[in-house]
Parts: structure tokens; C-alpha cells; sequence
């Protein structure tokens, strides 16, 4: 796409750029079904009047917007050449890395492209890739170092990225098995009062594990890998007294855990072992008076080398849109108010 100052156009201070779309990309893969890749480009860039005609598509207007405007698609050609189609979902967070870069808010270099086409893992035709800035950083985190804490709010992919992670590291025999490992805190005293077994108990906990695992592996395939030990599925009380090698260990929901804990698994890494520690520290289930190993681990292993610490926001949430609002009208009205999920930190309910 070449951009330069319009012939067509009276107005003072304008540009125009025009891009040619190559014969072997159909139009439908850069405008989307019934154009709307396109509505959601015109809508975020206001300023500048964007017309499309056969094959070719031009902008004019403010010079910054169709500046930017030229790079979203040079962007959007990348990604389509890999195979990969790109979504309205892609289009707005190319915007917002675009942006981002534009306005120096930005910390690195990476492009659009380079986090939309980073694939961690192939499974059952489809691929698990990172969809935000901050998720690629996390996922190369994840390569460079030994321990890697993952903390976000719900719907970031801190456990989905860490889980296909480990089951790439387990198919290119980097590791020899993946361990698995949440606290069963929710249930705490209760778990007594439950029917069944042990496990019987403890499933419902760790079923948000089993289904990352089905949708990365062969569902056949899981039980002869869990019969095996190749995978290993089991509660943070399991870990105690354990030395583990040649894996990679996943803790999941590490919010709740005490410090006490956080200590013991931490201690816990063995030779040519990763660990990943996942969780949100605005929902903390621990009893009044505990604090939350993940809070505090914070302020002791920061800037310990090779411990990396990936912090993830609202921006980079992948569910429903609705989700990273409701995570951002939760961190106003707590700060607005002094509270923590909306819970006055005196009250019964007080979160540590």
C-alpha cells in the first residue's frame, strides 16, 4: 500500500493511500463475509473516508489515520498469506497493537502479524495461537524461563496457553511428562460432607483441566497418558514431598494458595523441569485471614533471575467482549470505593 499527499481531494493537509489486493486473496478474506472486516476498519478510523472499488482499496483523510489505516492492512496481508483468515476479533486487536505502537504506550516491536501467526500447537484442525500482545510475551516467557507466573483476570488464556505449552513440550520430548495441579480451596472443610470418593470429590476441581486437555489432545489418547503417569491430574496436597523432573507442571488457579503452600510447590522443581503458576489475584477464595501465596510470591521472587513474572489486563481477554468491561467496571468501582470485588475490606468477606 503506498501512501501520498491527495490530488483528489481540495482539503488542506490530507493524505491518500491505496492498496492493491493480490489476485489469489479473494476480496471476501480482506472485507469479510458481507464486508464486515470492513465496517469494523471504518468504524475505527473515523477520520479517514475509505472506498474500495474491484480489487483496490484507498483511504483519504487525516494523515496519521490513513497512515495507520496502510499499516492495518499491510498487517492483515501478512497474516492472510500464512493461511490464516482473520476475524473481526483479529482486525480490532491489530487495531489496538497498531495504536498502541503509534502512541509510544507500546514496550516492544511486535507486530500484528507476529502475534497472530505464532502458533504454539495443532490439534483435531484447528491451532492454538496467542490472539494479544501480552499473550505472546507470556508464551515467550514461557520458552525462556524456568518458572513463569501467569496472573490475570479470568478469560486472559493463562492456563489455555500454559496447557498447550506443556503439550508441545511433551510432543517434541522436551519434557517426559505434564503434571497438572489446582488447590481444591472452594471445597475446603466440606469436602467430607461431599458423597463419593476421594477423587469423586476433588474431580469437579480439576475438571477445567480435563476439558484443555480434550480440546489440545486425542480424547482416546488421554486415559492411556493419565494410566501411564505421562499425564498426571491431581490437587496441590498431592505435590507435598515430591521432587519432580523432566516435567512440565502446570499450577492452576494459584490465587488460592497460602504461602505456606506457594513455598512447597515452588520447591518442588526438579532437573530439566518448567513450571507455570496461573491465576487472578481479584478472586481470591481462601478463608478470612489467609493471604494468597500468589500476592505475595510477588514481592519475593521479583527480579529473582530466570523467574518471569506475565501480567495480563482486561485488554487481553479472548471471551465475550462483555467480559473484559465487566473486569474493568469491577477495578473503577473498587478503586472508586475502596473495596476489592466490590466487597468493603473490613467486611465478613474480606479478601487478603
Amino acid at each position: 500500500m503506498t501512501q501520498t499527499p491527495t490530488a483528489h481531494t481540495p482539503a488542506q493537509g490530507k493524505a491518500r493511500a491505496q492498496f492493491t489486493v493480490p489476485a489469489q486473496h479473494p476480496m471476501v478474506t480482506v472485507l469479510g463475509s458481507g464486508d464486515s472486516l470492513l465496517r469494523v476498519i471504518e468504524t475505527a478510523f473515523p477520520a479517514a473516508d475509505i472506498h474500495v472499488r474491484g480489487n483496490e482499496i484507498s483511504a483519504v483523510g487525516d494523515p496519521r489515520e490513513v497512515a495507520l489505516v496502510q499499516r492495518l492492512f499491510d498487517e492483515m496481508m501478512l497474516v492472510l498469506r500464512t493461511g490464516q483468515p482473520m476475524t473481526e476479533d483479529a482486525v480490532e486487536r491489530s487495531i489496538a497493537m497498531l495504536r498502541a505502537s503509534e502512541n509510544g504506550t507500546s514496550d516492544g516491536q511486535e507486530t500484528p502479524a507476529e502475534v497472530l501467526t505464532q502458533n504454539i500447537l495443532s490439534s483435531r484442525g484447528r491451532t492454538i495461537r496467542p490472539k494479544t500482545l501480552n499473550q505472546k510475551r507470556y508464551v515467550d516467557a514461557i520458552d525462556k524461563h524456568t518458572i513463569v507466573f501467569g496472573i490475570g483476570p479470568a478469560g486472559t488464556g493463562k492456563t489455555y496457553l500454559a496447557m498447550a505449552k506443556a503439550v508441545q513440550a511433551l510432543q517434541s520430548k522436551q519434557v517426559n511428562r505434564i503434571i497438572l495441579t489446582r488447590p481444591a480451596v472452594e471445597a475446603g472443610e466440606r469436602l467430607g460432607f461431599l458423597p463419593g470418593t476421594l477423587y469423586e470429590k476433588i474431580d469437579p476441581y480439576l475438571r477445567p483441566l480435563y476439558d484443555a486437555l480434550h480440546d489440545m489432545l486425542d480424547p482416546d489418547s488421554i486415559p492411556k497418558l493419565m494410566a501411564s503417569g505421562t499425564i498426571e491430574v491431581a490437587p496441590l496436597a498431592y505435590m507435598r514431598g515430591r521432587s519432580l523432573n523432566d516435567s512440565f507442571i502446570i499450577l492452576d488457579e494459584a490465587q488460592n494458595t497460602s504461602p505456606e503452600q506457594m513455598k512447597m510447590f515452588l520447591t518442588r522443581l526438579g532437573f530439566d523441569s518448567k513450571i507455570v503458576i496461573t491465576g487472578d489475584v481479584t478472586q481470591v477464595d481462601l478463608p478470612n485471614g489467609t493471604k494468597s501465596g500468589l500476592r505475595q510470591v510477588q514481592d519475593i521472587l521479583e527480579g529473582v533471575d530466570d523467574v518471569h513474572f506475565s501480567r495480563l489486563s482486561s485488554q487481553d481477554v479472548v471471551r465475550h467482549k462483555l467480559v473484559g468491561r465487566i473486569v474493568d467496571a469491577y477495578e473503577k468501582y473498587d478503586s472508586a470505593n475502596g473495596t476489592e470485588n466490590g466487597t468493603h475490606q473490613g467486611g465478613r468477606n474480606k479478601r487478603k
